[in-house]
């Protein structure tokens, strides 16, 4: 079952995590598992930012976690970041085009 993960989080230093996921994508082509993934910026909320990676299953977004190029974006993003993100591990059930 394909797998959906939401990473919400809040900065004032986009550019640096946009270079961050930029030089991720560089690092980890051919290894890293995720599919797709769609960047959003929430209206109502300025500096808050809502990225949604898809991957094949639960077991690929693991083992995507547990890339060394992983883990090391997701700290330099931390310190990059107003607060604590927040994820969503949700199991993807249907796609509507409408």
């Amino acid at each position: 079952m394909e797998f959906l993960q939401i990473l919400e989080f809040q900065t004032s230093h986009l550019e640096e995590v946009m270079a961050l996921d930029k030089k991720w994508r560089e690092e980890t082509k051919g290894k890293r598992t995720a599919t797709s993934m769609t960047i959003t910026q929430d209206r109502d909320k300025p500096g808050t930012y809502i990225w949604m990676i898809r991957f094949p299953s639960y077991e690929a977004a693991m083992q995507n976690n547990d890339l060394p190029e992983t883990q090391k974006i997701s700290e330099e993003m931390m310190k990059l970041s107003d607060g604590p993100p927040s994820f969503r591990n949700l199991d993807f059930m249907e796609q509507r085009d409408l």
